[in-house]
């Protein structure tokens, strides 16, 4: 498993100064450069990508595209394996964005990704 622990980079710091975890902020700043050199170049020159993402990733860069304010990211929940299109204008704005397949589905799926934790 990956650890951010044995990462040589972090040799210097002591085990309980490195989060086991990534807050949505640091993700955000993570994603966005990553769509913004690499992501956004590819779609310009008129390639269709497809991205593969998990959890903090797809909500740093959904909060990104839809201009999504702090407070208001929390109610964003993106269900687990459920393709999420998102339909560009030429300055890569959201014209539209939705899940492929059955909508309840999705939806039924984004409920359980909000109940997470709340047992």
């Amino acid at each position: 498993p990956r650890s951010e622990r044995s990462d040589r980079r972090y040799a210097g710091l002591q085990p309980e100064q490195i989060p086991l975890t990534e807050c949505l902020k640091d993700t955000v700043a993570r994603v966005v450069p990553f769509w913004t050199e690499t992501l956004a170049p590819q779609i310009q020159s008129g390639k269709r990508i497809v991205l593969a993402a998990h959890g903090n990733s797809i909500r740093a860069l959904v909060k990104y595209l839809d201009n999504i304010a702090d407070d208001a990211i929390v109610g964003v929940n993106i269900p687990n394996g459920i393709p999420l299109v998102y339909e560009l204008d030429a300055q890569l704005k959201p014209i539209r964005s939705y899940y492929l397949g059955d909508a309840e589905a999705a939806a039924k799926a984004a409920a359980a990704v909000a109940a997470q934790g709340k047992a």
